[in-house]
């Protein structure tokens, strides 16, 4: 198929917190559009093609589709809604002109919606909102429409964005209303204000080709894609170009083909021109924020730049003794190729290698965003071991200074003195509290990063599954002081072999079990959360004492208490700074970095010394 030329376009980005309906929306205007024939099957939340985005229910990575509505062709940029993938929000909301704010009609704008907004406000985006999920039960539109007013203010709009065309919705029922009580009939309502509030592409259409790139991709056809928006003129698919890198020198480009967005794919184009937003195939070296461009005087274009990363991980290679069991890379240099890949295509993640070169250095947004990553390569086939996520701290006139995060916690009156008791001990600040009409209450903290790792499931417990938690990065404030990170020690296996239930039943009493009878095991695995402030060094494979006297209880079976599986958060949230997380494309374990106790016991007294 190919794409109608030069149509009047709108770029948009949607912006909405996780859950708020985004994807499902999207559904509803691809089909409303008539992008599909009546009757066809279509699969839902076609945005959320990543393996991992279906099963999470969340955007990951930023994507781009068009639509075509009163002979305008409507790009869509779908952006991830959480702060850890900030990186994805800063290259969609680089292509974009404007962008649909979606809140839910109950929960109203939550942090993660601040921080996407924050960033589209100072791109200078028209804002249309949508307040979506109008029918549920708690809904509260006008409330959650006097937040949304109050967040504007409260993040510096202008008086020209603080006009906000508005409308309401049930993005699970493709239906769009001015007011919260009209039947509505369809989203042609909503596909109208965005032609007509949305503004056009700012570009000088005769000027020289300029187009700044905001993603890559690649295709096992043709090799690498570069995308992004033409800022400037217009280009055919067999004109010469010239990429601008970040250094300011020139590079001559040779594009195999000219694609544009056609609903969620791809459609081969001859020509394109100032607004589109093109995928140039056959690139091979381009990097996100180099500037493509023709003419006899190529100038560049402000590069993306995006917020500093604040957390790190240390990766290096299997070295358990079950290492190269399961995985088909497992070598450094193969691990290395992948994180250099990962580092090229996200802009928010730093690579460094030491000296050594047998580990490396990944730099991020937050632990999410690495146990994305992480998920990602086990499923690649990747073998490899990770450390505790740490925050990376600033130096300043003397000053240590810390990353802070504002945490809002919306959880049942019952369970706010535990929740607030907690947080104090993790040198949080108390900024804000409302009790609400349902027995809930919405809580406000300032709390140092480092402390809210591996919070989440100790919050999600003690709130019975019930709270709700967000956080948005806040700036670097002076250090809050020392923290203990966790509670508890660790049962360590101290041998190798296969996990046995007797021995488990004996050793529940210590503490709580990550294994199942027959699991194998080796010295220096984490096979458990011991119940004390210190390690314990256990025998998982100990079995029973076989005798010809026969003794009361001897035939009783043995019933265990049921153990989770290991996920890599619950794993990276639970290791100590001697404790690394080996991850394989079959099996998650933990253990210590050091496996022999001997040298465990060594080490520990020379650093007591």
């Amino acid at each position: 198929m190919t794409a109608p030329q030069s149509p009047a376009i709108r770029n948009i980005a949607i912006i909405a917190h996780v859950d708020h309906g985004k994807t499902t929306l999207v559904d509803g205007m691809f089909r409303q559009s008539g992008l599909f024939r009546e009757g066809q099957s279509v699969d839902e939340r076609l945005m959320d093609n990543l393996d991992l985005e279906r099963e999470r229910g969340i955007t990951i990575a930023a994507k781009n589709c068009a639509i075509y509505w009163r002979d305008t062709k409507i790009n869509i940029i779908d952006t991830p809604g959480h702060a850890d993938f900030g990186g994805e929000v800063e290259r969609g909301l680089s292509m974009a002109d404007g962008a649909i704010l979606l809140v839910d009609a109950s929960e109203g704008p939550l942090p993660q919606t601040r921080f996407v907004l924050n960033k589209a406000l100072k791109n200078g985006l028209k804002l249309v909102v949508v307040i979506n999920k109008i029918d549920r039960d708690d809904a509260r539109p006008d409330e959650v429409l006097d937040e949304i007013y109050s967040l504007l203010i409260d993040l510096d709009a202008t008086d020209e964005q603080l006009e906000i065309p508005l409308l309401y919705a049930i993005g699970r029922d493709g239906v769009a209303m001015t007011e919260p009580g009209e039947k509505g009939k369809n989203l042609h309502q909503l596909l109208d204000m965005i032609v007509d509030e949305i503004p056009a592409p700012d570009a000088a259409p005769e000027a020289a080709f300029q187009m700044l790139v905001s993603d890559l991709s690649y295709s096992d056809f043709l090799g690498r894609l570069a995308i992004g928006k033409v800022v400037n003129g217009s280009v055919s698919a067999r004109d010469s170009m010239t990429c601008i890198y970040e250094d300011g020198s020139l590079h001559p480009l040779k594009v195999s083909k000219l694609q544009m967005y056609h609903g969620p794919g791809l459609a081969e184009a001859s020509s394109a021109h100032a607004g589109d937003i093109v995928v140039l195939s056959g690139i091979d070296d381009v990097h996100i924020g180099d500037t493509i461009t023709t003419g006899q005087t190529p100038q560049a274009l402000p590069r993306i730049r995006v917020d500093e990363p604040t957390v790190f991980m240390k990766f290096c290679k299997n070295t358990s003794p079950f290492a190269g069991k399961d995985g088909k890379f497992v070598q450094p240099s193969k691990i290395r190729e992948r994180l250099v890949k990962e580092s090229l295509l996200n802009v928010s993640m730093q690579l460094e290698e030491p000296e050594d070169r047998e580990s490396f250095i990944v730099k991020g947004r937050g632990e999410f965003q690495m146990a994305i990553l992480l998920e990602t390569m086990r499923r690649e086939g990747f073998e490899l071991c990770v450390g505790r996520p740490q925050v990376i701290y600033r130096y300043e006139n003397g000053r240590t200074l810390e990353p802070i995060e504002n945490l809002f916690i919306d959880c049942d009156e019952a369970y706010s003195g535990m929740v607030t008791e907690k947080l104090m001990k993790k040198k949080g600040l108390l900024n804000r509290l409302e009790h609400g009409n349902n027995g809930r209450v919405r809580i406000e903290f300032s709390v140092p990063a480092r402390t809210l790792l591996g919070f989440r499931d100790e919050f999600l417990t003690d709130t019975r599954g019930t709270g709700i938690m967000n956080t948005y990065f806040a700036g670097y404030e002076p250090f809050r002081g020392a923290y203990a990170s966790r509670g508890t020690g660790s049962l360590v296996s101290d041998r190798s072999g296969y996990a046995v239930a007797f021995a488990l039943s004996n050793l529940e009493a210590r503490g709580k079990l990550f294994i199942n009878p027959g699991d194998a095991v080796y010295e220096g695995m984490i096979i458990g959360e011991h119940s004390r402030d210190a390690d314990l060094n256990v025998n998982p494979c100990k079995t029973k004492q076989l005798t010809n006297v026969r003794a009361a209880g001897k035939d009783d079976a043995i019933t265990l208490e049921p153990v989770l599986p290991m996920t890599i958060e619950k794993a990276i949230h639970f290791i100590r700074d001697d404790e690394m997380v080996e991850v394989t494309p079959k099996v998650i374990r933990i253990r210590k970095t050091v496996l022999a106790a001997s040298k465990r016991k060594g080490s520990e007294k020379r650093g007591a010394a």
